[in-house]
């Protein structure tokens, strides 16, 4: 999963490539993120594996237990290469262990066979929408994100009403997927529901929903995009702390996401707050931002 505040960073959309999407465009859930991370570090030998795709489907639907969930982490890492997703003959088979996966005793299986479906080549196949909106209702919460951030990417706005109800969740990791996923979608009848997300509880909820009514071109999030410029309220709400060695500062995450959603929306009261970081921010990287936004806003 890549970076799923979904931050991922946080776009194809999500997630179309929905991770291109999420990073440069949404703040993501970082729950995503976690299970990528740590698949990543508890299978990192895998890298170099010179295996196929279809090799690690195989492996994925006849392996023994402790072989499917690293096969199908592989598997989800292979499809970020347009050469491997352009395989046709790919889904079908993803599919079909998806399907077989529904039983299985370990949920990361699902999680990262969500993601692989996530990131196939649109148009997806007609039963993948079906397949993946089963998954909405799956016992293990990350599998659900990961479905539901598969559906966002899958582009088809018939999607939307499976996904609205669950805007509602009590659940916070599944709002703020729902809301990622609602704004990669095209059409307009979820704006109502990103409208209201405006107003969750939880601050990624917000952030999320003010990027993507940008994202479709809506003033609405206007107030929510001026905080997430704003450092100190940012610090205030995202405790985690920066890793310089590995070049992250999820502080500047946000503050980024909001550039570019305050640039595609041309804002003319926030241009100020958009200069100053370009000048002042102690983040190179929000400076560089910032300087990007200031050169669409014109």
């Amino acid at each position: 999963m890549d970076k799923l505040i979904e931050r991922e960073p946080a776009a194809r959309h999500a997630l179309v490539a929905a991770p291109a999407l999420a990073i440069q465009f949404f703040v993501i859930p970082l729950v995503v993120v976690g299970v990528t991370v740590l698949g990543y570090l508890g299978f990192r030998s895998l890298v170099a594996d010179t295996r196929t795709a279809q090799d690690y489907v195989s492996e994925v639907r006849f392996g023994g237990s402790s072989r499917r969930w690293p096969a199908a982490y592989e598997l989800s890492r292979l499809l970020s290469d347009p050469k491997v997703r352009a395989d046709r003959t790919l889904a079908p088979a993803l599919l079909k262990a998806f399907e077989d996966s529904a039983n299985d005793d370990d949920p990361r299986v699902r999680r990262y066979l969500a993601l692989a479906i996530g990131r196939l080549d649109p148009p997806l196949p007609p039963q993948a929408v079906a397949v993946l909106a089963k998954a909405l209702e799956d016992p293990d919460g990350e599998a659900r994100i990961s479905a539901i951030w598969a559906l966002g990417a899958s582009g088809d706005e018939a999607v939307i009403p499976k996904l609205q109800p669950l805007a509602q969740s009590t659940d916070a990791g599944i709002r703020k997927m729902v809301v990622y996923a609602l704004g990669a979608l095209p059409g307009e009848s979820q704006t109502d529901t990103l409208r209201l997300a405006l107003q969750d509880a939880t601050a990624d909820v917000r952030w999320n929903a003010a990027v993507a009514l940008a994202r479709h071109g809506k003033v609405e999030g206007v107030p929510v995009l001026g905080q997430m410029l704003d450092r100190e309220s940012v610090a205030r709400i995202v405790k985690r702390d920066v890793r310089a060695d590995e070049d992250q500062d999820p502080i500047a995450d946000v503050m980024i996401s909001g550039l570019r959603a305050v640039a595609a929306l041309k804002t003319p009261s926030l241009k100020p707050a958009v200069e100053a970081l370009s000048r002042q921010d102690q983040s190179m990287k929000v400076r560089q931002a910032a300087l990007e936004a200031l050169k669409v806003m014109g």
